[in-house]
């Protein structure tokens, strides 16, 4: 039976981190027995590691991994490392935030023979007028870079074959900042396949998003300056 690791990074999440484990750790159930949930806790600080913990007893399929803080795409490496080195057969991740819904997961799971790299697209968004903006402007910034459309890149709604994702893996850059969309960028530019499914992103369930406008346009000046370094690479 295939080996599903869904990652999820959490940062800060105490107030949502118990009921998106409660609600993604059936999937892995479902799966197979040897399927699990891993929670990579990125430095909180605040309760979620200590509540992610204590719920190891209650999810026999959950890991909690904790590291220090460097962002979301460093977290995510770190998971999709960690699911490679346990041999997992597919890598799914998700944010703990509750924005995503585990009932839209059955349609990638179907499919996931099809082609390496499949990804959710966000067409019924309720994240606010200034998410959608941040997705458009990523869109145009990777067009111009690598010359290639790419529909959703950043989306925390992706299955992956982990016999690709290893070889893709070694192209990225260690804790490399938006490691999702340079993920995406590879598998896009080398055709190893990536197929789209719509998803709705709801709002967060609970707490604030610890990405405010300072920190966006941040984010999207380093990011411009580590692609464009990478422009030609692959």
């Amino acid at each position: 039976m295939d080996k599903l690791f869904i990652i999820m990074p959490a940062y800060n999440e105490e107030e949502n981190i118990h009921n998106v484990i409660a609600q993604w750790h059936p999937v892995a159930e479902r799966i197979s027995p040897d399927s699990r949930l891993v929670v990579i806790d990125d430095g909180s600080r605040d309760r979620t590691l200590t509540i992610a913990r204590n719920l190891k007893k209650t999810y026999p399929r959950l890991i909690v991994l904790t590291k220090e803080n460097q962002g979301h795409g460093p977290a995510v490496l770190y998971g999709y490392r960690y699911a490679v080195s346990k041999g997992a057969d597919y890598v799914f991740q998700t944010d703990s935030d509750g924005q995503t819904l585990p009932s839209e997961f059955p349609i990638f799971w179907k499919n996931r023979r099809k082609c390496g790299l499949l990804i959710g697209s966000r067409v019924k968004r309720m994240d606010g007028l200034s998410r959608i903006f941040v997705t458009w402007v990523l869109q145009m910034v990777l067009l111009i870079i690598f010359r290639i459309p790419i529909r959703d890149a950043n989306t925390p709604y992706r299955l992956m074959q982990c016999s690709e994702l290893k070889k893709v893996l070694t192209k990225v850059p260690e804790n490399f900042f938006l490691s999702n969309v340079l993920i995406t960028v590879i598998y896009t530019k080398q055709n190893r396949g990536v197929h789209y499914y719509p998803i709705t992103f709801l709002e967060r369930q609970n707490g604030s998003n610890s990405i405010n406008l300072k920190k966006i346009l941040l984010i999207g000046s380093r990011a411009f300056f580590q692609f464009w370094r990478l422009r030609n690479t692959f």
